[in-house]
């Protein structure tokens, strides 16, 4: 029976808005690795490059994690991924009449969890 394994990758102050990166990791929520960074190599979306790196970061992070281990690179899948907001700075746009008017600029921070299955030895077959 094949073991699965678990590694992670928590990437902080993307410079985009939670619910727009949250879009993007939407497209690749529960895939698999090879057939996420397809999806986000064609999204036109500017948060779709961070996702992507969040992702090959997690998938480095298991291989090295288990190089004792030979794992199937085919098999490796999207365990989890969330999107939560990051730092807010407070920042102030001139408006008429000598005012100014305030807004924040809010960043993410992903959060990827890979999975990989361990590759299954063919069993030798036993002769009758």
């Amino acid at each position: 029976m094949a073991e699965t394994y678990f590694a992670h990758a928590y990437i902080k102050g993307i410079d985009s808005m939670p619910r727009k990166t949250n879009i993007v990791a939407s497209l690749v929520r529960d895939r698999y690795v090879e057939d996420a960074r397809e999806i986000l190599k064609n999204t036109p979306r500017r948060a779709a490059r961070p996702v992507l790196k969040a992702i090959e970061s997690a998938t480095a992070n298991l291989l090295d994690k288990n190089k004792d281990v030979s794992l199937d690179t085919k098999s490796i899948r999207i365990a989890r991924i969330s999107v939560t907001a990051g730092t807010r700075i407070r920042r102030y746009v001139p408006a008429s009449r000598g005012r100014a008017l305030p807004f924040e600029k809010i960043s993410s921070n992903i959060f990827v969890e890979v999975a990989g299955d361990e590759k299954v030895k063919k069993a030798e077959k036993e002769d009758k």
